[in-house]
Parts: C-alpha cells; sequence; structure tokens
C-alpha cells in the first residue's frame, strides 16, 4: 500500500476531537496566543522526495484542513531536495548570506547539522510545549538523542531506522546443507567470521582446478557504524558521552573490531565492491548483508552473474549480530526535526505540528513505505503495524519492519553525541576503514593471483606486526 493510501485510510478513521487531544499543550490550556481568526503560517524545510513527498505534502493538507483550521496554523512544506542542500540552505539562511531565503520555522536534521546550528543560538528548546507524560509516549533514545544539554529538547523525532541482516536464502540453503550451519550462526560477529571462511572454502572447492577462488560470503553498508557501535557495545566507545572524540582510544578494542572486519575482508570472506551492499547481493558477490532499514527496499530478488546467468532468489530478514558476551545493541539513526527559535507562539504552532505528525498510527502510514520507524513506544509492535496496513506492503519490506521493530524493543540503541566537528570524525573514520581494507585485500589478493603462497601472504596483513601498523594509522586518521 502506497503512502497516499494509508493515509487516506487514517485520516479517516481519526475525528478531529481526538486529533486535537493528542495535541494538548504542556502548559494546560494555554494556547500561546493562538487564534483561529488570525491564523499564523509556519514553514517546514524537508528534503523528502518521490512517494515521502507526496505523503507528506497530504498530510499537511490534512493537517491545515483539521487541526490547523481549529488552531490558526498553516504550514507550508518546501522540498530541499537532499539532506546536505538542506543542511546549507538552513545555515545559508540563519548567517543572512546573499540570496538566500529566509529561514524556515522547521526543518529536518541529523544531530551534526542541529548542533551546529544549536551553536549559533538559532534552536528552540521545545521541552516546555511538552508535558513529560506526552514525551514519555516516544522511545527514550529518540527523545535522548534530540537533548543536547539536561533537561532541553532540541530535534524532535519524526522517522527512524535502524540496521538488519539479509540473506539471499537461495544460495544459503544450498550451503548450508552441505556445512551444517544455521541462522544461529549469523547471531555474533565472531561466528558470522567463521561461517563467511566456511563460505569461501564451500565456493572454492566447486572448482578443484581453480585455486583460491572462494567467494565472499558477507558485506555491510556503513562500516563507521559497525566501527561506533562496536566500540560502544564493547565498552569503549569512540566517541565520549560528553560529545567529544575519545582521546584513548582504546586498543584491545579496536583490535577485536579489526579482528572481525578487517581480517575476515583482506581474507576474501567479507567484500564491499557496488555502491551498496545490496548492488553486491544483486551481481552475486554477497550472499549476507548488513544495511539500514530504508535500504531493504532495494534488496533484489535476482542475481545476475558476470557470465549473464540469471537466477531469482528468496531472502530473509535477521537482526543484526553483536559481540559475543556483550548486551545487544543496534544503531539508531534518521533524521529529526528542530524548530527555529523565535516567539512562544510561534515554537508552539511547532510543536502542534510535530505531536499531530507522530501520531502513532499517522507515523506508520507516512514511514512504512520507505523503510522508516515510528517513533512512539505504542507504534513500534507488528501488532500495531498489521493493523495500519493490513498486509499491502512488500513482504520484504513488512519483514524488515518488523526484525526491526524487535531491534527497538530488545537492542540498546545507540547513536553518537554530536560534536563540532563530528561529520568529518564520521568521514575519517568511513574512509580510513573502507580504503584499508579495499587496498589490502587487493594487493594481497594480485600476490596470490602472482603465484605467492596464500597463506604466507595473508599472514602478512592480519599478524600482530600487521595490526600495530594499522592501529597507528586508525589514531592519525581520526585526529580530526
Amino acid at each position: 500500500m502506497k503512502i497516499k493510501q494509508i493515509l487516506s485510510t487514517v485520516a479517516a478513521a481519526a475525528s478531529i476531537v481526538s486529533i486535537l487531544s493528542g495535541c494538548s499543550s504542556g502548559q494546560g490550556n494555554n494556547n500561546y496566543g493562538l487564534d483561529k481568526n488570525s491564523p499564523i503560517t509556519i514553514t517546514v524545510w524537508h528534503y523528502y522526495n518521490g512517494v515521502q513527498q507526496t505523503g507528506f505534502d497530504e498530510m499537511v493538507k490534512d493537517f491545515n484542513n483539521t487541526v490547523g483550521v481549529e488552531n490558526g496554523i498553516i504550514v507550508e512544506a518546501i522540498s530541499k531536495n537532499s539532506i546536505n542542500e538542506l543542511a546549507a540552505s538552513v545555515t545559508g539562511s540563519l548567517k543572512g548570506e546573499p540570496g538566500a531565503d529566509e529561514a524556515p520555522d522547521i526543518f529536518c536534521c541529523y544531530a551534526d547539522n542541529a548542533y551546529i546550528i544549536n551553536q549559533m543560538g538559532m534552536v528552540a528548546d521545545i521541552s516546555k510545549y511538552f508535558t513529560e507524560e506526552e514525551l514519555a509516549e516516544y522511545v527514550d533514545e529518540y527523545i535522548n538523542e534530540g537533548r543536547f544539554d539536561e533537561g532541553t529538547l532540541k530535534i524532535f523525532p519524526t522517522a527512524k531506522c535502524t540496521e538488519v541482516m539479509m540473506i539471499n536464502t537461495t544460495d544459503w540453503q544450498r550451503f548450508a546443507a552441505t556445512e551444517g550451519v544455521s541462522y544461529d550462526d549469523l547471531k555474533t560477529w565472531e561466528s558470522l567470521v567463521k561461517v563467511s571462511e566456511k563460505y569461501y572454502n564451500y565456493t572454492d572447492a566447486l572448482t578443484p582446478d581453480v585455486p583460491n577462488d572462494g567467494k565472499s560470503f558477507f558485506g555491510r553498508d556503513s562500516v563507521e557504524n559497525y566501527m561506533l557501535i562496536g566500540a560502544k557495545q564493547l565498552g569503549a566507545p569512540l566517541v565520549s558521552e560528553d560529545g567529544t572524540p575519545e582521546q584513548s582510544i582504546d586498543k584491545s578494542v579496536v583490535k577485536r573490531l579489526w579482528e572481525n572486519y578487517y581480517v575476515p575482508f583482506v581474507k576474501g570472506y567479507f567484500a564491499m565492491e557496488g555502491r551498496f551492499r545490496s548492488d553486491d547481493a544483486k551481481t552475486g558477490k554477497v550472499i549476507a548483508l548488513v544495511c539500514s532499514t530504508t535500504g531493504a527496499a532495494y534488496y533484489p530478488d535476482k542475481v545476475t552473474l558476470s557470465d549473464d546467468t540469471v537466477y531469482s532468489i528468496g531472502n530473509v530478514v535477521l537482526p543484526i549480530p553483536n559481540f559475543e558476551g556483550t548486551e545487544p545493541y543496534a544503531v539508531q539513526q534518521g533524521a529529526g526535526m528542530s524548530v527555529i527559535k523565535s516567539d512562544e507562539k510561534t515554537e508552539y504552532a511547532c510543536t502542534l505540528f510535530l505531536k499531530w505528525f507522530t501520531e502513532a498510527e499517522r507515523n506508520i502510514g507516512f514511514a512504512v513505505d520507505s523503510g522508516y520507524l515510528p517513533v512512539k513506544k505504542s507504534a513500534n509492535s507488528p501488532e500495531e503495524l498489521n493493523k495500519i496496513i493490513s498486509g499491502s506492503i512488500d513482504e520484504t519490506m513488512h519483514n524488515t519492519l518488523t526484525t526491526a521493530m524487535e531491534e527497538v524493543n530488545s537492542y540498546n540503541l545507540y547513536a553518537a553525541k554530536p560534536f563540532e566537528k563530528s561529520a568529518e570524525f564520521r568521514s575519517a573514520l568511513k574512509d580510513y576503514m573502507e580504503s584499508t581494507t579495499k587496498n589490502d585485500y587487493e594487493t594481497a589478493a594480485a600476490r596470490i593471483a602472482n603465484g605467492e603462497d596464500r597463506e604466507t601472504v595473508l599472514a602478512e596483513y592480519t599478524d600482530d606486526a600487521a595490526f600495530e601498523k594499522w592501529f597507528e594509522g586508525f589514531k592519525a586518521a581520526l585526529a580530526v
């Protein structure tokens, strides 16, 4: 079911009375001077395109015709095409750059961009417009991400996502039957590495006349998420809780991360070739991957090999692995919305829209078609999802969302605290991880192809001395 259809169903089911009761102010009956006979206009800048933009526009129209009419609020929505263009536009407007548009009242943002604008003193603290009971309805970690200072609320959650594991069941079943592995062997990063080694050896043995041509089993989008979440899970986060890069990087923790990503990558058990791992799944380069819930929509239903062989595949969606002996962690990501600091009347009008937008059924209706998760606790359940969508979305996306909801309800959700150079820090982490794994894999593979002994070559890249060299580069790369 497309967003427009879902939203139409939701709108028909909701009365104006129930909407208004869900938008009560944290200040009792105080409406901060709103007057339906003298409406004010608030502008929302977002980055939605395609089906998301269509759905959002429908929601804005519905709000204006109901809650907006009753309270004297008119919402205007403007797409800035991409999150980067949106961030640059907001910053330019607030700095008064030549040719910049007038600043919006609400803007979509990630934490690092909201942090920068907050440092300019331009992000409103909207906590005063909510009761504690209202905020308690939202997933705690989503609210906490928006609290830059204790007691404040600078980013309001609107739609979130996390990561899931996806498996090509067609190729998996043949491999699993031969090697005696199961999905239980994919619950930890350590056991995933072992399964990936088995898959490499299994596929290598299929062509006994061609040595060392085993296939990679696994790949993941956002290797920086692996490092950030993994370090947090292992008790030594790369970004401290006060929002600065950790100055004393725990060497033993980083080595464990290295052993379970860099090492299997260099050995050919993991891969990263296309722009996204769904591209690699489509060409048969991997049969298992970790991606965001929004990326799951691009998982292929067939594989096209280099010799033009094409075959259909099934899939299963599993929770992401964790490190052995740790509590489960998953990333929380996705843009929220911030309100530009102005007057109480305008800020309150903005919060009325945000409350309305995130009502459970309405939020599910907006989120599901694009792989996003609703932000209220009550909405993060398969039962609530099924009640709204009535089985009318793609089976893969349905399985993705239900698995992700399981993670939201049972995992610790983590997002690193933003700081002045958090975007640069994350980019440096990504670049170092991707460049070292790919370059060292390619160099090692070329040496092996030229006749050098595989085990001897790989030992040069994966022994303790190799880690020491890699670790020095790692520390230097993160010194942004």
